[in-house]
């Protein structure tokens, strides 16, 4: 027996928003929304081709370091920069574009790290 991935769980503040940039950024959708027992509102996006389900769950916290897991993109139509300056324009924030390495790490509205790979 082995188990699947049936999401990825974002902490964040504003689960709306944030669910926002992510559905610009990847071209998903809000496919459900939910409470918890203590009435927090969950939102669920997710691609039309399989792709995997984010989860944007609300946590009081803040984010105090860097991510541990992150997601890597790679643009389906275009080059890299034209990705990096497209996912800018939706809210993201460069955080690093060192020429050694073929990556550019970008940071969602609320400070999760990505990275923005060329296309394959």
């Amino acid at each position: 027996m082995n188990s699947r991935i049936l999401a990825i769980a974002i902490d964040c503040h504003d689960a709306d928003a944030l669910a926002t940039f992510w559905c610009g950024a990847l071209g998903y959708r809000v496919t459900r929304r939910w409470r918890d027992v203590n009435r927090v509102e969950y939102v669920e996006i997710e691609g039309a081709r399989g792709e995997p389900m984010l989860l944007f769950q609300p946590v009081p916290e803040g984010k105090t370091v860097k991510n541990r897991l992150h997601l890597d993109l790679a643009p389906t139509e275009g080059g890299q920069q034209d990705e990096v300056h497209r996912l800018i324009s939706l809210g993201a924030t460069r955080l690093a574009d060192e020429p050694e390495f073929p990556w550019v790490v970008l940071a969602d509205p609320e400070g999760n790290e990505f990275c923005v790979l060329p296309a394959r």
